[in-house]
């Protein structure tokens, strides 16, 4: 399993803005990191209803969500104009949190990527099975990452709409708590 940071190092977001912080609303609780893309060029993915659609550039937020109990790493990239362009959710066996406070998953290698207009793509289902297979993953790990996608498709992607007001209302909260004490800041 690959070991991730929600800072994204390693991806070219290093030397961006990275809050994270916990959130407890009505409709949601658990961990929000949030990356502010302030330069760099436009990246774009191709999908069969979205046609081009910009996943990061100048201008983005990537809101990554953990809701509390969860599986799963949910990323909003969201365009300048406050509207998502793009979800993918890692499937992930746990969270933990390096000495400086950021927290990094435990990548089950699957994927799954959809957007407001239906796309829907459920990925790297073969690098799960090869790694049950090299025995890098459990039998109960490959069943919980399976469950976990299956999961993310009912919870988020029978209905982007009701996903992407979800998303606001947290993006409108975490902005709300950049300047908390309690927000945790790198590169802010």
């Amino acid at each position: 399993m690959k070991r991730k940071r929600l800072t994204r190092e390693g991806w070219g977001f290093q030397h961006f803005p990275y809050y994270q912080m916990r959130i407890e609303s009505k409709d949601f609780r658990g961990l929000v990191g949030l990356i502010r893309l302030t330069d760099g060029h436009d990246c774009f993915w191709h999908m069969p209803r979205m046609g081009k659609v910009a996943v990061c550039g100048a201008g983005m937020t990537w809101l990554q969500i953990i809701p509390d109990g969860a599986h799963h790493v949910l990323t909003a990239k969201i365009n300048p104009q406050g509207r998502v362009n793009v979800w993918y959710a890692d499937v992930i066996d746990r969270i933990e949190y390096d000495d400086d406070g950021v927290a990094a998953f435990l990548d089950l290698y699957l994927d799954v990527i959809f957007s407001p207009r239906g796309d829907l793509k459920v990925d790297d289902v073969d690098e799960l099975d090869a790694a049950l297979a090299a025995g890098d993953v459990t039998p109960e790990q490959h069943a919980l990452a399976v469950a976990e996608g299956e999961h993310i498709r009912r919870l988020y992607c029978r209905n982007p709409c009701a996903s992407h007001r979800m998303c606001r209302r947290l993006l409108a909260l975490a902005l709300a708590r950049l300047d908390a004490p309690d927000t945790l800041r790198r590169n802010a």
